[in-house]
C-alpha cells in the first residue's frame, strides 16, 4: 500500500536514535542529530575520522561491531548507513518487528522514513520531500532558502573565478574550489563557499567544517572524509592533493572544505600547487578565520582602542623548543598586542613558560575557547601563569583558540 508521506517534525532531545554504519553517509547524517539533541548510538566496526572526532568529544556512544537487534531497546529511529543491501534490510525487518521507524540510505523504497532536504534559517527549519526524487526535493530547498533570505544569490557560476575555466583535455571541464567553510557555525559560510557547495559533485572535508552543511549535501554528491584529528588517524596530503587532482581530471567539479580559511594553516596553498602543476583550475574562496571569529564569539576582540593595536597569530602545534618551531617565542614575548594561538592547547604549558621567561608577566590576562561559535563552545579566563592548569582542570579540548593580551577583558562591563 503506497501514498503520501505524512510530513512531521521530531522533537529527539534526549531520546535514542540508533545510527548503523560509519561511513560518508553516517557522516552526514550523525551533525543534524547532534543539532537535535538526540541521544545516539552509532553502530559500526570503523568509523571515518570525523565521527571518530564526535566519539571522543563524547558527543555519541560507539559500538565497534556489527548491528544487533538488541540495539534498538529503547530507540524512536534508526538510520541505516550502509550500502549492504542485506544488512539494511536485516536491521529495518528488526526496526519493523518493533515499530521503529527507520531511515535506509541504499533503498527509500523499503524505508519506513525519509530523510528530507533541509534548510534551516535562525529558528526556522524547512523540510522538503521531493515523492522520492532527492534532486526535486534539493531543487525546492533551494529555491525556499533563497526565499528566506538566509543567503541570497544566483547557483550558476559567475563568468570571473580566481583560476579561470579551462576546458583542457584530460580533465574535460573539471576544476577544484579550496573552500574555507568558518569556524563552526554553518551560516558563517560566505555566499559564494555555499554557492560553491551547492554545485559540487565531489567534496573533500577536513574534521573541522560544519557538520550541518554536509548534511544539505545532494545525495548523488561523494564526500570525502579528509579529516585530521590531531595526534591521530590522518590522511597523508599527498593523498589529499591526488584526490583533487584525479577527481578535477575526470571532469568533476570539487570543493575542497576546510575548517575557518584555507590559507590560515589550511595547507591551501600546497593544494592550490598541486592543482596547478596538474593544469586543474582553481577557485579560492576565502574563509572567516577562527583566529579572530572565535574570540570573538567568546566577547574577546583581537584589538581595542587604547588596547591593542595589533594581534598576531601563531601555530602552537610544534613546542617553542622544538628544532621544528618556526615561532619566535623570545620576540612574542615583549610585543604590547594580542598574540592569538591556533593548534596550541598540547604545548600550552610549554608555550606558556617560554612567554614568561622571555619577559611576558605571568599575570597577562589569557583566555581559551574551545569550539568557538557552534553550540558547544566552551570558554575560560585566566592568566597566562596559570592558563595552562586551569585548561586541564577544565578539561578542554581542541579544537582551541587561545587569546593572550589585555584585550580579554576589554568588554567586561
Amino acid at each position: 500500500m503506497s501514498g503520501n508521506p505524512y510530513p512531521l517534525g521530531l522533537r529527539l532531545a534526549g531520546r535514542r536514535v540508533v545510527v548503523v554504519g560509519g561511513g560518508a553517509v553516517a557522516t552526514r547524517r550523525v551533525p543534524a542529530l547532534l543539532d537535535a539533541g538526540a541521544d545516539i548510538l552509532l553502530v559500526a566496526p570503523e568509523l571515518t575520522p570525523a565521527l571518530r572526532a564526535h566519539v571522543d568529544a563524547g558527543r555519541l556512544r560507539w559500538e565497534p561491531r556489527r548491528f544487533a537487534p538488541d540495539d534498538l531497546d529503547g530507540a524512536w529511529l534508526v538510520q541505516v548507513a550502509v550500502d549492504d543491501r542485506a544488512a539494511a534490510a536485516a536491521v529495518s525487518a528488526v526496526a519493523a518487528e518493533r515499530r521503529i521507524f527507520c531511515v535506509r540510505a541504499d533503498d527509500r523504497a523499503a524505508a519506513t522514513a525519509w530523510t528530507p532536504a533541509v534548510t534551516r534559517h535562525g529558528p526556522v527549519t524547512v523540510a522538503v520531500l521531493g515523492g522520492g526524487d532527492p534532486r526535486r526535493a534539493m531543487t525546492v530547498r533551494d529555491a525556499v532558502r533563497d526565499l528566506l533570505g538566509a543567503r541570497k544569490g544566483p547557483l550558476s557560476t559567475p563568468p570571473a573565478e580566481q583560476g579561470s575555466r579551462v576546458d583542457t583535455p584530460g580533465h574535460a571541464g573539471g576544476r577544484v574550489a579550496l573552500v574555507g567553510a568558518g569556524p563552526g557555525d554553518p551560516e558563517l559560510i560566505t555566499l559564494k563557499g555555499w554557492r560553491l557547495l551547492t554545485e559540487a559533485e565531489v567534496v573533500v572535508a577536513d574534521r573541522l567544517v560544519p557538520g550541518l552543511l554536509l548534511d544539505e549535501l545532494r545525495p548523488d554528491v561523494e564526500l570525502v572524509d579528509a579529516s585530521k584529528i590531531p595526534y591521530g588517524p590522518s590522511r597523508a596530503q599527498e593523498e589529499i592533493n591526488r584526490i583533487l587532482v584525479d577527481r578535477a581530471r575526470a571532469g568533476k567539479v570539487v570543493v575542497r572544505l576546510k575548517g575557518g580559511d584555507p590559507y590560515v594553516f589550511g595547507r591551501g596553498g600546497e593544494e592550490l600547487l598541486a592543482c596547478a602543476e596538474a593544469g586543474v583550475p582553481v577557485t579560492v574562496v576565502p574563509g572567516v578565520t577562527s583566529a579572530i571569529s572565535v574570540p570573538a564569539a567568546a566577547g574577546v576582540p583581537v584589538t581595542h582602542r587604547a588596547v591593542a593595536h595589533e594581534f598576531t597569530v601563531v601555530s602552537g602545534h610544534v613546542a617553542p623548543d622544538s628544532p621544528a618551531s618556526l615561532v619566535h617565542w623570545e620576540s612574542l614575548a615583549g610585543l604590547h598586542g594580542t598574540l592569538v594561538i591556533l593548534m596550541g592547547l598540547k604545548n600550552l604549558a610549554a608555550i606558556s613558560a617560554t612567554l614568561v621567561a622571555h619577559g611576558k608577566p605571568a599575570g597577562t590576562p589569557a583566555a581559551v575557547i574551545q569550539e568557538g561559535t557552534t553550540t558547544a563552545q566552551r570558554s575560560l579566563r585566566s592568566t597566562l601563569g596559570t592558563v595552562a592548569a586551569d585548561v586541564e582542570s577544565a578539561a578542554l579540548r581542541p579544537p582551541a583558540i587561545v587569546v593572550i593580551g589585555d584585550v580579554v577583558g576589554a568588554l567586561d562591563t
